[in-house]
């Protein structure tokens, strides 16, 4: 094994760790806006808890966290990415075809991070990995 290759298989599940880490913080983010305002002015602000967009927030947060820490993470991954795929459908799609215009990028992207997360685990640096999970 070459040293390139030796780093590479080193170094891919911590980068997986990171990844995941950082698309949870980002994803969490939203779940803090609509259920608590904050920061405020970000769309689309505190939200009723028993709607949609409350249970969406809870989801965010709750689910953010538990991948943050990498805890259960294939489950509740791939539980987000459903949420968001419904969440590109009922919301951002009837906005329009192209998702640069309908803002949906963002729905796509947490959508497609967290069904890659459901299949490749989460990583090195997680409380799944103490586990052995």
């Amino acid at each position: 094994m070459t040293n390139t290759t030796s780093s590479i298989t080193i170094w891919t599940p911590r980068i997986l760790s990171i990844f995941r880490v950082v698309t949870a913080l980002l994803f969490l983010s939203h779940g803090i806006v609509k259920l608590f305002g904050f920061p405020a002015g970000a769309a689309p602000g505190q939200v009723p808890l028993f709607t949609l967009f409350g249970l969406a927030g809870v989801l965010e947060l709750a689910g953010g966290f538990a991948v943050m820490l990498g805890i259960f993470t294939r489950p509740i991954a791939f539980l987000l990415s459903g949420q968001m795929a419904v969440a590109y459908f009922m919301v951002h799609l009837p906005m329009g075809f192209y998702p640069v215009l309908n803002m949906g990028e963002l729905a796509i992207l947490f959508c497609f991070n967290f069904l890659y997360l459901a299949f490749a685990g989460a990583g090195a640096w997680s409380i799944d990995a103490k586990r052995g999970a």
